[in-house]
């Protein structure tokens, strides 16, 4: 495997760039802090990627030591990709780029994917920043509900899954009911949780620490 391309310059910057930069690179970051995934299932995620590209995104990634490749046990028997620590800590990078690029989202173009979880890193933002301000400990399991589907998130959490797909594995800490012009103003920062919460475009279900903190916000 021939060596990759270096910005050659005594920079930490520079270094991270070296590791990360390639296109698709962070969005692969993205979609594996929902815990480990299939090649296919990161394909189907990542509409426009070509499997070559993926295939030697993933192979460079785990070079870099951000990802690992594991053999599910028996029925699966199936290839995952999963972060490691040193990928996982791609997080606040990935939270602050979204931060910064919140007010190029503007409206959703005709050619624009969209998938429901890709709020979820958003709305974890505007979460935290909740729990940060009320002074509440810990976070909690998140349940969210939009037309497009169900995902959950682990907010506050220091290791593992950041957020998955589907119904929240347990019982959530708080549910949230709200729509996607709700959860896109949030993502804009057009609207924070709290407005929408007060403003009852947010229905907050649940008897966690999070939930009472959402809705006395």
């Amino acid at each position: 495997m021939s060596p990759r391309r270096s910005y050659d310059q005594y920079c930490s910057a520079a270094r991270a760039l070296d590791a990360v930069g390639d296109r698709w690179t962070l969005l692969i970051v993205r979609e594996l802090l929902a815990g480990p995934r299939r090649y296919t299932d990161l394909h189907a995620d990542l509409p426009g990627v070509s499997t070559d590209v993926l295939a030697s995104r993933l192979k460079d990634m785990e070079r870099e030591g951000l990802t690992t490749r594991r053999r599910l046990p028996p029925p699966g028997a199936a290839y995952v990709y999963e972060l490691t620590g040193r990928g996982r800590a791609l997080l606040p990078v990935l939270q602050a780029l979204g931060a910064w690029g919140q007010t190029a989202l503007g409206e959703r173009r005709p050619t624009d994917a969209v998938r429901a979880h890709w709020f979820a890193l958003p709305l974890l933002r505007a979460l935290e920043a909740v729990g940060a301000g009320e002074g509440v400990g810990g976070g909690g399991l998140v349940e969210v509900r939009l037309e497009e589907g169900l995902f959950h998130l682990h907010v506050g959490a220091e290791d593992g899954p950041v957020y998955g797909d589907g119904p929240a594995p347990g019982e959530p800490d708080a549910t949230l009911v709200l729509d996607t012009g709700t959860c896109t103003a949030i993502s804009r920062g057009e609207s924070t949780v709290a407005d929408a919460v007060r403003d009852g475009r947010i229905a907050v279900n649940g008897d966690g620490t999070l939930a009472k903190a959402l809705r006395e916000a």
